[in-house]
């Protein structure tokens, strides 16, 4: 007769073994549609004793805006209803590290194009793509985040994220195979799809990205970088560490390494970590401030998680105030409940479609364009 601890052992064993295999299985049966190779994003390497001196270069050269501050053309709005009986986004699982702490994975397009994917019950899903919506809106740089209701990818297993952590604390993540599994697939539902910003990243081999307080020594126009500003402290984007800002360089041709850049652009990269220093918070973005002093313009940023980060307290422009003050007060409305209603605000606060907390959405966007709006005179 067997010792009691053995059998228990044995349990133990034998139900970590058959979770192990259900979450890297896949859902349904199904052979993987012809693909392509993936376009990966380029990067406009700079390597050797000189590396920073050129990201810093291009950094101080870089513009912020890529559209006229006179303009705001928010996309026309989504009918979910319809959407939601749409057919399935098809893709390819890409198996690649993971990164973070955001359940998401990475699949290829029939396009060849590499997509980011965000599944599950995720503030950071709804935050980015109203976010990123709202940035480009205004004439900046931003990567393309949508809500799609159901991606089918090829290859993926249940839960791809949590597999490739564990599959990579193991070190066999590569048993995987470059796709994932040759005969089956697994559909996302309400996911965030984000195509990349087209233009190759600037890089170095210590430094991914830029930091805020750097944008001290830039050429930029001094309107254009206190209206980012001020719409980083509007929409409360604390998570700003240098990868969630990108560098990139619009060139328009594959460069060299340590090519110097004739056309560089700073950009923010994450925007997930918005609308509430917790993400998503409606109480939290009704009650936090924009300005320490409304009356000298200096950003609040003391009561953002990690204290702003790489933000620091400045002082903005009364140029950049107006601009951003002018852009925002040309956003109605109804263009506003239709910013938060795409993004699936209610859905994800409430659970249910709740025009109510809608409403308390749009009236906590309002309420801040007044702080904007109100501030000041800057000083000069």
């Amino acid at each position: 007769m067997g010792h009691p601890w053995l059998t228990s052992t044995g349990s133990a064993l034998g139900l970590v073994v058959a979770l192990g295999a259900w979450m890297l299985g896949s859902d349904h049966p199904g052979a993987a549609p012809p693909g392509r190779d993936p376009k990966r994003p380029g990067e406009w390497h700079f390597t050797g004793p000189d590396a920073e001196a050129l990201r810093q270069d291009a950094l101080r050269r870089a513009v912020v805006r890529i559209g006229a501050a006179e303009n705001v053309s928010l996309p026309s709005r989504i009918d979910h209803e319809k959407d939601s009986s749409a057919p399935p986004l098809p893709c390819r699982f890409a198996n690649e590290p993971p990164s973070g702490t955001t359940p998401k994975f990475r699949c290829v397009a029939e396009s060849g194009e590499l997509l980011k994917v965000k599944y599950g019950r995720n503030a950071e899903i709804h935050a980015e793509a109203a976010a990123t919506r709202l940035v480009r809106a205004l004439g900046f740089a931003a990567d393309d985040v949508i809500l799609v209701p159901r991606v089918r990818c090829y290859g993926c297993p249940r839960l791809p994220f949590e597999s490739a952590l564990i599959l990579s604390l193991l070190r066999l993540r590569e048993q995987l195979g470059a796709h994932g599994h040759d005969e089956g697939y697994t559909d996302f539902e309400w996911v965030s799809v984000e195509h990349r910003f087209p233009a190759p990243s600037i890089t170095t081999e210590q430094t991914e990205g830029w930091a805020w307080w750097e944008l001290k020594t830039s050429a930029a126009p001094r309107a254009d970088l206190d209206a980012l500003r001020l719409l980083a402290a509007f929409l409360e984007h604390w998570d700003n560490k240098s990868e969630n800002q990108r560098l990139v360089c619009l060139d328009g041709v594959d460069a060299a390494t340590n090519q110097r850049c004739a056309k560089p652009l700073a950009m923010i990269q994450d925007l997930g970590a918005t609308f509430g220093p917790h993400k998503v918070n409606l109480a939290m973005w009704q009650q936090t401030r924009i300005w320490a002093d409304a009356r000298t313009c200096r950003l609040n940023v003391r009561t953002l998680p990690y204290h702003g980060a790489t933000l620091p307290e400045v002082q903005i422009s009364e140029e950049g105030r107006l601009q951003l003050a002018r852009q925002l007060a040309r956003i109605s409305d109804a263009d506003v409940a239709a910013l938060f209603e795409d993004a699936r605000f209610p859905e994800y606060y409430s659970a249910t479609p709740d025009e109510r907390d809608l409403d308390a959405w749009v009236e906590a966007f309002r309420s801040r364009v007044d702080q904007v709006a109100n501030a000041g005179p800057c000083p000069t």
